[in-house]
């Protein structure tokens, strides 16, 4: 998925049901992750719940892909270099928390792919780094918005909405450092 013709909101929401392309926070899963019987308590087999989280995951290990791609291009300035690895590192510990909580729902957790496809030929400033990790996150905060009331376990839901707020936070500093009003609107999308 290219970051500069990122989905609509509406799409985004979409495709976050049909392939891997969501965004999850550690604070919100690490609630999740020592509880062992979420499936048998949501009153089904947690299946949906598992295809879900699976997908977080898949887009958690996609954003950990991204911001090396950022830290590499050798566009950034050291501040910057410094909120985009922190931002990585977000990510990386929400891929570890999914990853148990799959495993801890009996589901077996995504893999990384061997190769993403970014659009690293259209990195040419800085600026162009930071949108293209603006949208990313404003495709997870989408994809969780529509996501929040998919779950059979409403615990999970509550984590979803608070891997929501995680995630507007990243989009907001984005937007703000590439010159842009941190919060577009008074509704999120």
């Amino acid at each position: 998925m290219s970051f500069f013709l990122m989905p609509s909101p509406v799409a985004a929401r979409r495709l976050f049901l049909g392939r891997t392309g969501l965004v999850l926070s550690g604070t919100a899963v690490a609630l999740l992750a020592g509880n062992h019987a979420l499936a048998a308590k949501a009153g089904g087999d947690g299946a949906n719940d598992v295809r879900i989280l699976n997908t977080a995951l898949g887009a958690e290990l996609e954003a950990v892909a991204a911001y090396q791609v950022g830290a590499e291009s050798k566009l950034l300035d050291k501040p910057v270099l410094d909120l985009a690895t922190t931002f990585q590192g977000h990510h990386k510990q929400h891929a570890e928390l999914l990853s148990a909580t799959i495993t801890k729902l009996g589901g077996k957790p995504v893999s990384a792919k061997s190769k993403y496809d970014f659009p690293t030929d259209q990195l040419k400033s800085q600026a162009d780094v930071l949108r293209f990790a603006a949208k990313l996150e404003q495709g997870a905060v989408s994809a969780y918005l529509g996501a929040v009331p998919l779950f059979e376990e409403r615990d999970l839901s509550k984590a979803a909405a608070s891997i929501l707020g995680d995630e507007a936070m990243h989009w907001a500093v984005l937007r703000q450092a590439v010159g842009e009003p941190p919060v577009p609107s008074a509704f999120v999308s």
